[in-house]
Order: C-alpha cells, then sequence, then structure tokens
C-alpha cells in the first residue's frame, strides 16, 4: 500500500514549489483516422500542482485529449500550450504512463530502476546519485519493501506504481497517466489517488484518464467529456452532481449521454489554495535542458540490461538451450557418420548436411531475435520518448545476442565433427564453416529482430516462425538445385538468406572437389544438378549475408522509429 507524502503546513500550502507546467487547450480540435472528429472546440486551463481527472463514456476521447495535452498529439484544430508555448520535443521532463506497462518484468524492482534511471538521467549522474534517486522514489510509492522482488510478482496495484516510478526517476514537471486505476480494487484505487494528489501538491501538474466512478471526487479538478469528444463539464469535483441536478455520479454519465452540459463549470483550481502566478499566461523563461545519455552509454546500459533481461527470461532461457540440442540430435538421427570419407563419400548426405547446418544457423538466430522487440515495444516507445535512440538500442540487441549465436554455432560444429558427420580437415576449413554460420546466424537475428518490430504482440511473433522458415527450406537450392528451379524460383532464391550460407558453407567444406573425386556414383550427376552453386569463393556468400543482415537491420531501424512516433507529431514547425 503506497505511503502518500505528508500533507504541507498551512504556509507551506500558499506557496508551493512551482515546477509544474501550466497547461491551456485553445479551442481544440482533432480528428483521428478511421474514428473521423474525437474531440471538439475542447477549451481548458490546467494549473501546476493540480491533480485533472478527464472522464466520460467509452469513445468521448479521453486518451485523445490526453495525448494532446501532453503534446504527443498536434491538434487539428486550436493550439496546446504549455507555460505559454507550443510543447517541444518529448523528453524525460514529462512523464507519460499508458495503460500498458512500461517496465520489464523479469528483473527485480530496484534493478529495473536503476536501468531505467541511468537512461533517463543527465549524463554523468553518478551512480550513488541513480541508486539514493531509485530509493527515494520507491520510498515515495510505497516500495520499498518491493524492491528486490521481481516486477511481474508484483500486484497489479504494484507494477502500476511502478511503472508510475519509472516516470518520477527525473521529477518530472507534468506526469500523465491512461487509466492507472483501471483493474485495480477500490482500495489500491484510492491509495493510488492519494499518492498522486500528494505528488501534485509538491508542485507537479498530473492529469489522468479514469473509468472509475470513485476517482471522479478525489482530484483537484473534473473535466468531462460528452460522446462528442465536447467538454460537458470542467471544474471543481464536488460541484460535478449539482451541475447536472443529480444526486450521484452515476447519474452524471446518464445526463451527459442524453446530452446534458452544465450551465456553469466552477472554475480550475476551486477548493485548493492556489499557488502563486496560477493566473499567467506568458511562458517563463525555458527550463535548460539536462544534457542527455549519449549514444554509445545507452548502448552500454542497454547491452547489460538486455543480457540480464535473457538470463532471467525463462522462455528465453529455454529457446537458448533448446534449439541446439534440437538441431544436434536432428542430425545424429538422421545421417550416418563417414559421410565425407574421401574414398567413399556420400555426396546425398554431405549435401544434406550442409543444408541443416545453414538452416541450423538460421533458426538459431531467427528464433532468437523473433521475441525481442514485440515483447518490450511499450517500454521502447515510452524509453524513446524521454530521449532513447534506436540505433543504441538495436546495436544492443546484437551486442547481446551474436555472442550467444557465435557459441551455438561453434558448438554445433564440434559436435558434429566429434560425431563424424563433418571431414577430419583443418582449421581453415573450420574457420570458414564458423564464420558462414555466424553470418547466417546474424542474418537471421536481423530478420527476426524486423519481424518481431513489425508484429504488435508475440503471439504473432510466434505465427512468423514457420512463415519465415519454409521458404528458406524450399528456395535454398538445397532440395532443388537452383539450376533447376523455374525462373521465378530462382529469383526468389536470390532473396533468402539460407541460399547463400548453404552455398557458402558447400564452397567452404570443397563439396565440388569431393564430389569430383569420389567414387560415388552420385557425384557426377550431383554436380550437373546443382551446376556452380559451390564452384565461387564463400567468401561471396559472407558478402551478400552481411549485406542481407545490414539492410534488414536498417528496415528494423525505420519500423521502429515509425512505431514510436505513432502518435507523436511534433508541434514546431519545421521538427
Amino acid at each position: 500500500m503506497p505511503t502518500p507524502m505528508q500533507p504541507r503546513s498551512s504556509a507551506e500550502a500558499s506557496s508551493p514549489p512551482l515546477n509544474g507546467t501550466r497547461i491551456q487547450a485553445r479551442s481544440v480540435s482533432q480528428q483521428v483516422r478511421g474514428a473521423g472528429r474525437v474531440l471538439d472546440d475542447v477549451s481548458l486551463d490546467l494549473a501546476p500542482g493540480r491533480l485533472t481527472v478527464i472522464a466520460g463514456s467509452s469513445g468521448a476521447g479521453k486518451t485523445v485529449l490526453l495525448q494532446t495535452l501532453a503534446g504527443l498529439r498536434a491538434p487539428t484544430e486550436g493550439a496546446v500550450l504549455h507555460d505559454g508555448a507550443q510543447p517541444g520535443s518529448p523528453g524525460p521532463e514529462f512523464g507519460f504512463v499508458p495503460q500498458e506497462d512500461i517496465i520489464h518484468r523479469e528483473l527485480p524492482l530496484h534493478r529495473t530502476l536503476v536501468y531505467a534511471a541511468g537512461l533517463q538521467m543527465p549524463a554523468g549522474t553518478p551512480a550513488e546519485a541513480v541508486t539514493a534517486r531509485v530509493d527515494r522514489v520507491l520510498e515515495t510509492l510505497g516500495l520499498s519493501a518491493r524492491a528486490s522482488t521481481p516486477v511481474r510478482a508484483l500486484s497489479g496495484g504494484e507494477r502500476k506504481r511502478a511503472c508510475i516510478a519509472a516516470e518520477l526517476l527525473t521529477r518530472p514537471r507534468a506526469l500523465f497517466l491512461d487509466e492507472p486505476t483501471s483493474g485495480l480494487d477500490p482500495v489500491t484505487g484510492a491509495a493510488l489517488l492519494r499518492t498522486l494528489s500528494a505528488l501534485a501538491e509538491e508542485g507537479t501538474t498530473v492529469v489522468l484518464t479514469t473509468h472509475t466512478l470513485a476517482d471522479l471526487l478525489r482530484g483537484d479538478q473534473v473535466v468531462f467529456l460528452s460522446p462528442g469528444g465536447e467538454v460537458a463539464y470542467a471544474g471543481e469535483p464536488g460541484a460535478l452532481r449539482g451541475a447536472f441536478g443529480v444526486g450521484t455520479v452515476e447519474e452524471v454519465y446518464g445526463a451527459v449521454a442524453g446530452g446534458a452540459r452544465a450551465e456553469r463549470a466552477v472554475p480550475a483550481g476551486v477548493g485548493k489554495t492556489a499557488p502563486p502566478d496560477a493566473g499567467r499566461t506568458g511562458a517563463p523563461p525555458s527550463p535548460v535542458r539536462p544534457r542527455r545519455v549519449g549514444a554509445v552509454r545507452q548502448w552500454s546500459l542497454l547491452t547489460r540490461r538486455g543480457t540480464a533481461l535473457l538470463l532471467h527470461n525463462r522462455l528465453s532461457a529455454a529457446v537458448l538451450a533448446g534449439s541446439p540440442v534440437m538441431i544436434v540430435a536432428m542430425f545424429a538421427v538422421l545421417f550416418r557418420a563417414g559421410a565425407f570419407d574421401p574414398a567413399a563419400p556420400d555426396p546425398g548426405s554431405t549435401a544434406m548436411i550442409m543444408f541443416w547446418i545453414a538452416f541450423g544457423a538460421f533458426f538459431f538466430g531467427l528464433t532468437y531475435g523473433l521475441l525481442q522487440i514485440c515483447a518490450e515495444l511499450p517500454v521502447l516507445r515510452r524509453e524513446w520518448l524521454a530521449g532513447l535512440r534506436i540505433g543504441p538500442y538495436l546495436a544492443s540487441k546484437l551486442t547481446t545476442m551474436l555472442p550467444v549465436l557465435a557459441l551455438a554455432d561453434a558448438l554445433l560444429l564440434v559436435v558434429l565433427r566429434a560425431l563424424d558427420r563433418l571431414p577430419a580437415t583443418g582449421w581453415t576449413t573450420y574457420g570458414s564453416l564458423f564464420v558462414s554460420s555466424v553470418l547466417a546466424s546474424a542474418a537471421a537475428l536481423a530478420l527476426g529482430l524486423l519481424a518481431s518490430a513489425a508484429v504488435t504482440e508475440p503471439a504473432q511473433a510466434t505465427l512468423m516462425l514457420p512463415l519465415l522458415c519454409f521458404p528458406q527450406v524450399l528456395f535454398s537450392g538445397a532440395f532443388v538445385p537452383v539450376p533447376r528451379m523455374t525462373g521465378a524460383g530462382e529469383a526468389i532464391s536470390w532473396a533468402m538468406t539460407n541460399r547463400w550460407a548453404f552455398e557458402a558453407l558447400g564452397s567452404g567444406v570443397g563439396l565440388e572437389s569431393l564430389w569430383r573425386a569420389g567414387a560415388s556414383p552420385l557425384g557426377r550427376p550431383l554436380l550437373e544438378s546443382y551446376g556452380d552453386s559451390f564452384g565461387h569463393p564463400a567468401a561471396r556468400g559472407w558478402l551478400v549475408l552481411a549485406g542481407f543482415a545490414v539492410l534488414f537491420l536498417v528496415v528494423t531501424w525505420a519500423v521502429l522509429v515509425r512505431k514510436c512516433r505513432e502518435g507523436v507529431v511534433r508541434s514546431r514547425a519545421g521538427r
């Protein structure tokens, strides 16, 4: 249960610190694609140090209004002003808590917030100051006793407060929350509202949306929207029912749905002593923004966090351990030993062994990448708003996953050699096989990251697995050699990373010379079927695989930037 901050003395209450932001909406209307006109001529004045509750029936535009007031959506008509000026680009001085969780669930709460603070707090902040700030925020929100608890083990109310904690690390001047009490029991919801009210008393401008009836009477100001997105009431909570001539909050919803409007909204801030200069309309001097964390520092923090998440995530650990075991078991069952014996080679088996090594490397990379982004997109979007760059984020994924993939590929080659499924050759051959495998995994990892960025939830990413694997099998050139494909099939094969990995592996192990020198009657026909597939240096395949990896990463970057910018329209011209 959160422990609200102690109320201030009457002297303190008369002059609260003005670290909040005055937010004004002037005749704001908002069009949303597919939904039409969601807000209609909304005018509001939200003073610093106030808790404003936005209510209304479903579809009334509460979330859209919240995003518009926060500066995440530019109004179609009218203007939103922060301290008399248009909102600037998003930054850590503004906190926004959506309905979904915006922190990872695998790590202990304190450690999770330390990583978040490292990304959001000014560059050069000492580690001791970061820890002290996290401790202070946990104490403020009544979560100190849960600091060592994994986020996934927190209750729903505790997770809500944990998400708010992530936003309070930088002492935001305004805090926006989308239905923070949704799904909470009445006692927990009331405690959370008391905590938010205490934050407002310290000077922060707090704005939230709600469907919970009791929340309407716990703020300093209520903004009630009609189904058409108009303001039906804006004023003191205590006057809400009287303004509509009803006895209960439930009846207010019915009255507004029937077209009723309050004859006179009570001015904002009534019922609470207004802070000095509360009526100011001019823009104060813009605060100097602290120096943001640099790209290298972001990459380092994200890499450490990604490694910790990987080790704490049971599903990821199972995939990491299970995929190589499955591939090795498949080799042991499918192929007999000695297929690469120069005196009596088995050309068909050698080709299939090379293909399955290529596919194994592809499968490792794809499965490791598919769940990396979609499961944490809300976290990424919020951190992007606070200054995170997409480039360091993707680079951290590579830094975290590629060593694991390289280890899996190396173990696969070692085990296959120990089982006599690969030839007894020197370091040059195995160096070539290893490079081919790692590049195949890297390209597949980049493809997995792209698919993970493109979908919206992990279930969709899981469905992508067979859709991405089947073409790689069919058009790799292993089962139907590329020279034997139709023109369309050969064109498709050019886009399959597995084809280039297969050919690079075959070239590296010397399939063409093995088949030509071997006594098997299958050698010559296979040479004719595959043509010059294995006649090129393995380096050609390496270049193609590296090119695919870069291409997939660039597209992934573009997709993530677009997704992070959805609904975030910068108000200033030219930005």
